[in-house]
This record gives C-alpha cells, structure tokens and sequence, in this order.
C-alpha cells in the first residue's frame, strides 16, 4: 500500500513537470500577431472578447472622433456595427483614451491593456488612433484577444510612401486604398507628386491631372487616417507638364534651343508662376509641408551650356559664385515663400553636388535617394534634417523592384543610405518607399500592388519598430497575411462580369467581343479584327496620354498592358477605362477615342 503510495506521488510530481506549458507562458514568448510587431508584450491570464453588445466608450471630442473612425472600420471588417457612448465602461467594451499627461507617449505612441474590457490610450488622438489600428489587426485574426498590456512608440517620426503620379494618373480607389493601407499598419506620411488641373493656368491641363475636388476628397481620407498627404511639384526641372505650353519660362541653350523640361530660374516670372502653383495647391491639400523636387536640373546637360545661369549667379553672389549658387538660390527663394505660407520645405539630395558656395536654408528637410558628393553625415553635421529615401527602397513601373526580401534579410534600417550607414538615427526622421512611373505602361496599377503591399510592411515594421522582428521573411510575411487588408479596402482586381462574348452598346454604336480577364484583373476586349488597344499622338513614359487617341483593334498581345481594360460600373452598364492611360472610351463619330471624364462625358456600354 505504501509502494502504491509512493508511485502515486512520483507520478503527481512527473505530470506536474510533463504539463502543456500554460498559455501565459507561451503568450510571453510570443506576443499578439501584429504589423507593425509588438516590442514590448506583458501578458496577464485570461482573454477579452469581443462579441455582440461591446460598446465604444469615448468622452472627449477627439475620442469620439476616433471611436467614429473605428465603428466604422469594425463594420467594414464584418464585426458589426458598434455603438459610441459616453463613461461607464463595462465588461466587452472598447475605452477610447486621450491623456495629455502621457508624455511618456510621445505624440504618435499609445498603450493597449486587454483583460475583461480593453482600452486603447494615447497622449493626443493620432497615438490613441494607433492604437486603434492594432486593435483592428487583432480582432482580424479572432474575437478573442490575449489579456495584457502593451506600450507602442514608433522610432522614427517619418513613416511613408512616394507616389510619383506624375505625367500619368494614378486611379483615385487605388490611392484611397493606398491611404487606408498605410494607416493600417502605422505609415504617416504619403507624397505625391501630381498635377492638379489648374484654373489659374488652364494652358497647363494636360493630362493626366487630377480635380480639386478629388484631392479634397483624399486629402479628407488622410486626415480621417491621420496620413499626413504632402503635394509635390517638381522644379526647376522635370518642369514639362507645366511648362510645355509655356516657351517664355522654358531656359534657353547657348544655341536658342528651348529646354521643356527646365525652368528658367534666371527670370523674375519663372519664380512667380511657381509660386503661384503653390498658392493653389493650397486650396486643397493642408499639409504643412511643400515638396519641390529640386532633383536632376541639368539630366543630360550641363549648367555650362547656359551662360545666362552663371551671369544670374555672380550678379547677386558676387565673381566667386558658381551656376550651383543659382540653382540653390533658386530652392531658398521657395523656401522663403513656403515658410511665409507655413509650410516647411522638402527637397532630394541630388542637386546638393557640393560645387556650391551659397547653402541651403536652414530648416529644408533632404531626401536622400542618390549617392554623390555630399554625403548624409556632411547634411547631417550641417543640421539638415534627413530622410531616407534610397533608391533600393524603389519600385519602379517595369523596371527595378526593390528586394524586400533581401533587405530584411540584412536587417535594413533608415540609418542605411545610398552610399553610407550611419552609426546613430540622430537627425534622420525616418524613411519612404517610392513608386516611379519611368516606364508608365510597364506594369497596371493592380501589378504594382502585388509588389507594394510586401514592401509597404517591411517600411511600416523598419520605422516603427525592430526591423528584424522574426528569424526568417517567411515569417515576416506571414504577419501580413495574419492581419490582411485594412478594412474598407477594396479588390481593385474584381471584374464585374464573367468571361465570355458580349455585344457592347452605347448610343447607337455596337462592338462584339470577347471579353476575358488579365491575371492582373482587367479585361481584354478581342473583336473580329484584334484586340482594342489606345495608339496615336505624343508618347509620354511610353504612354499616348492624349485625349483624343483613338482605340482600334490589334493584334492581340497578352504583354501589352495598352490592351487592358477596366469595367467601371456605371448606372445601367458599365464605362471602358484604359488600365494604363486611366481615360474612358467613348465614340466620337465613326472612331472610339480616350478622354477624361471631366472633358467629355463617358459613355455607358451595355453589355448583352
């Protein structure tokens, strides 16, 4: 009997060491699934629940605005629609938070506790929205979340993305869906480079352009996010969508040759229709940042083939200037002009050669994209604040790919330049990816976003956080799948109707063809005579961006994107945009042909 008692005892101790480890202890060897991931997790026992009756409890102003956002979010990510009440927090609610006294916090930084309520806290409302945004990525992966605490400061203050919508549009769903992306994983910074149709120089509205009322629309999207949207005209050069109408501000060579590309910067009103842009862009987008490009003046060229520059110079800098001191002059005039609107200035770092004699204004924010001369810790030591930009952080349309993968194998980090690694992040704000269109028909929107979204989370994780939170990139990217889209994204590869053949009518004029889907999530439009395809007119980034080119049958090509077509649902059918040139198709007598939608009213297809 003692024998038995003893083998009992024995067999109590040995199950007591054999034991499942409990679930608090794996919880603090893996925190919550997250994109950014989570640094700092204290786990506690138990779980919150969300379920039918949570309540998002918010008291002030900017709680309620944020809880209003998020009861939004919760019922486009299928959790229903949840109720916004004042105190009294229960068991199952949501507390929305905003404490001054959180300093601790910093202004983008929040705290999340998950027990039987949870509770979102931040020092001002873009932290406590933060916290909003893991909370979304939580319950994307369950109703129930582990209980504990954790406390969430991003490194670096500049968290973005690059769009170069320039010359080429951009569609307007696809830069919405971009915005709500960005915010879902803690991005806060959005460039675009893009042209807004002007009404103080309509000779400038060329396409593709966007309308005042479309950038009020996304720049109210970014605010409601908390993505800053920071507008960029590029100049003194790649000035052309600007200036290729207007030969009197064009600079002139040693020979008389008109220059489309390249600002005059010698003339008086080469800096007022510049500046006048400015005011413009001013009426819709609210940022307190303006980017003027300032990069690649002279591709291709040389300052010594305008003598007008260097007389310019030495004029008002004395016989020691260089053409440079011009050009830098030039960036200081905008300075000036930015900072009495109360804007601060943005500029690349490739027109800082070092062969000048005049510095940049103190203040302007360098983007770093391009090694030459002067290097990040010269801009750095100088007082500069830098941002990295580097061209591996690129995707270009048909052309290079940044290695997302290769970088995070390296443990990239916005301290790793074009060209130098710094020791310290002191002064560096933070990093970008940039999307270029150089190629605008290489690659369809949808393409771009298969490569995007990897890199857009190995950015948002690299600024935010450690940049090298799991072993392996297949567990990296394993963390964007766990957490998905943000919602109110949209699946801009949907078409609307199956494959197959269809008569196409619109006032009057029929076209039968087969339509049938692109992996990429367009359509092709193949008639009796080839595949419809936009030709004619001047070729911009390889695009013909005219409106008035015609779409004619050709010969059916899978890899040529000008043949791929996008069924825009429109009241009673459906309207035919090009995947490339962004235009609708209409018929204009015996002929179809391309115009934006604001110049010509689209035509309605009915597909039978």
């Amino acid at each position: 009997m003692r024998k038995r008692l003893r083998l009992v005892g024995v067999m109590a101790v040995l199950t007591l060491f054999l034991a499942p480890v409990p679930a608090i202890a794996r919880q603090e060897q893996s925190p919550p699934v997250t994109v950014p991931a989570l640094s700092d997790w204290a786990p506690e026992s138990g779980s919150y629940l969300y379920r039918t009756g949570a309540r998002l409890v918010a008291d002030g102003a900017a709680e309620r605005r944020i809880a209003g956002t998020l009861a939004d979010d919760l019922e486009a990510a299928g959790h229903g629609r949840v109720p916004v009440v004042p105190g009294g927090a229960r068991t199952g609610d949501i507390v929305i938070d905003v404490e001054p006294a959180k300093a601790s916090l910093g202004t983008e930084g929040y705290e999340l506790h998950a027990g039987r309520r949870l509770s979102v806290t931040g020092a001002t409302e873009t932290g406590a929205f933060h916290g909003t945004r893991t909370l979304l990525q939580l319950l994307a992966q369950g109703d129930r979340i582990p209980a504990g605490r954790t406390v969430d400061v991003p490194r670096y203050k500049e968290r973005g993305v690059g769009v170069c919508a320039c010359y080429v549009h951009i569609s307007l769903p696809w830069l919405e869906n971009l915005v709500r992306e960005m915010a879902y994983n803690k991005l806060n910074q959005l460039l675009v480079e893009l042209k807004v149709k002007s009404d103080a120089h309509p000779e400038a509205d060329t396409w593709g352009y966007y309308t005042k009322d479309e950038i009020r629309r996304l720049v109210a999207l970014g605010e409601r996010y908390h993505v800053e949207i920071i507008p960029e005209i590029n100049s003194p050069g790649h000035m052309d969508p600007w200036i290729e109408n207007r030969p009197d501000l064009q600079l002139t060579d040693a020979d008389g040759a008109k220059q489309p590309s390249r600002l005059d910067i010698t003339q008086p009103a080469a800096f007022d229709y510049y500046t006048s842009l400015i005011d413009e862009y001013a009426q819709v987008f609210t940022s307190t940042s303006w980017h003027m490009g300032a990069d690649e003046y002279m591709l291709g060229s040389d300052f010594a083939k305008y003598p007008q520059i260097l007389r310019y110079a030495r004029q008002k800098y004395g016989p020691d200037a260089t053409p440079q001191d011009a050009f830098i002059d030039f960036v200081n005039r905008v300075h000036a002009y930015a900072a009495a609107k109360g804007k601060k200035l943005r500029i690349w770092n490739d027109g800082l050669t070092g062969a000048n004699t005049v510095p940049v204004a103190a203040g302007t924010t360098v983007e770093h994209w391009l090694n030459v001369a002067t290097k990040p810790s010269q801009l750095l030591a100088e007082g500069y604040p830098l941002m990295n930009a580097a061209y591996s952080l690129y995707l270009v349309r048909g052309g290079f790919h940044s290695d997302t993968e290769g970088l995070y194998d390296q443990g990239w980090d916005p301290r790793s330049f074009e060209g130098e690694k710094l020791a310290s992040s002191d002064g560096v704000t933070g990093a970008k990816i940039s999307l270029w269109p150089d190629n605008g028909r290489g690659e369809t929107e949808n393409e771009v976003s298969e490569e995007l979204w990897p890199a857009l989370r190995h950015i948002a994780q690299a600024t935010w956080g450690d940049p090298h939170p799991d072993t392996s990139y297949a567990e990296f990217t394993a963390r964007g799948t766990a957490v998905g889209h943000a919602p109110g994204w949209r699946d801009l590869t949907r078409v609307p109707v199956a494959d197959g053949t269809y008569t196409l009518t619109t006032d009057g004029r029929s076209l039968d063809a087969e339509v049938r889907r692109t992996a990429d999530g367009y359509v092709t439009l193949r008639t009796a005579d080839g595949c419809l395809e936009v030709r004619g007119g001047k070729l911009t980034l390889n695009v013909p961006l005219q409106p008035g080119a015609e779409a004619t049958p050709q010969t059916c090509d899978a890899t040529n994107t000008l043949q791929r077509w996008e069924l825009e649902p429109a009241r009673g059918g459906y309207r035919l945009v090009n995947a490339i040139t962004r235009m609708t198709v209409s018929p204009d007598g015996g002929r179809l042909v391309q115009y934006p939608p604001d110049q010509r009213p689209p035509a309605v297809w009915h597909l039978s």
